[in-house]
């Protein structure tokens, strides 16, 4: 059995993951943490018949566990992660704290210095069907985001085969509320969220783009530059991205989708939809498969692709990777 503690149990990502992981047959929760809640139940902060204990994170018996989930706000994991690893424990850290291998760029987009650019070199990008290699000897994994997960498995056969022009790529994408979190803003309370349609941070300025950017030019090659225009729907879970991409070479509908079967023929997570089919929300919210679609038209190829936001987008991806790491069968505890 591997002995895993949650860090930030009472989040919607960490009560997902405990949801997987109280059906994985390999895994022991040994804890979980809330800052806001220690002393309690989650049943007693969280409506679920789950009655795992909350403890504050001072108290966490790191001795008694082999890895940790870290569901942390950016930069609060980073001294945690730090703090397990001195002390010889492996970390999946969900928040975006080690994705951007670069310090300076953490601080551009996240307007705070890293306080562990010591760590950034030997993180490893957790999107297990890009680095799985890497991920199998990782002490550090860094769970990417759920867009940049969304957006990234649309696009990597294009930008692995070279196909991918010096156009700009156009990335329109829509998430669920569960997306913003918990914490409960203007812009995610019932009345601002429900029967609307919110486009935020568009253009270049959400900070998943860098990580889009980053896993594309690793893929590619060389640097491509993405136009992303998040909304907010009103629904619980769910993520779509719809993407435009002007391929160096002319592609019909038939051939993309072969390269993409091609290229995900044995990946257990992706599922690459035939021509005349399209990807929607309904295939994958509680599960975590992405799928996708493919068209092509006067030159430009569209590419849908589906996730669920709390699940292939963070906590079930997670476990995905805890799997890789720990010598699981890579679905166990995800079907």
């Amino acid at each position: 059995m591997i002995r895993v503690g949650i860090f930030g149990a009472s989040g919607y990502t960490g009560i997902e993951l405990l949801k997987i992981l109280r059906r994985h047959p390999g895994v022991e929760v040994v804890f979980g943490t809330s800052e806001s809640s220690g002393g309690q139940l989650l049943s007693d902060v969280y409506p679920t018949t789950d009655e795992l204990p909350l403890i504050l994170t001072e108290f966490a018996p790191l001795a008694k566990i082999d890895l940790a989930f870290l569901c942390l706000p950016h930069t609060a994991a980073m001294g945690t992660a730090k703090k397990l690893l001195t002390a010889g424990k492996r970390v999946i850290d969900l928040s975006a704290d080690f994705r951007l291998k670069s310090p300076q760029e953490y601080k551009t987009w996240y307007a705070h210095d890293h306080l562990a650019p010591e760590l950034l070199p030997d993180a490893v990008y957790g999107l297990v069907e890009l680095h799985r290699n890497a991920i199998r000897k990782a002490e550090l994994v860094a769970n990417p985001g759920c867009y940049p997960t969304c957006a990234i498995l649309g696009l990597y056969p294009l930008a692995k085969a070279g196909l991918l022009s010096d156009a700009p790529i156009i990335i329109d994408a829509k998430s669920g509320v569960s997306g913003a979190g918990r914490k409960p803003t203007m812009t995610t309370s019932f009345v601002e969220a429900n029967e609307n349609l919110s486009p935020y941070n568009i253009g270049h300025a959400h900070r998943h783009v860098p990580e889009m950017e980053q896993e594309l030019a690793s893929a590619a090659g060389k640097a491509h530059k993405v136009i992303f225009a998040p909304h907010l729907v009103p629904i619980n879970q769910g993520m779509l991205a719809t993407m435009y991409v002007q391929p160096n070479e002319t592609m019909d509908t038939n051939a993309l989708v072969g390269l993409y079967r091609q290229t995900y023929e044995a990946e257990p997570f992706v599922k690459v939809l035939g021509p005349g089919k399209l990807a929607s929300m309904r295939y994958v919210v509680g599960n975590n498969q992405c799928v996708i679609s493919l068209t092509a038209v006067n030159g430009t190829s569209i590419i849908v692709s589906a996730i669920d936001n709390l699940i292939k987008g963070a906590s079930g991806q997670a476990v995905q990777n805890l799997n890789v790491m720990c010598g699981f069968d890579e679905t166990t505890g995800l079907v």
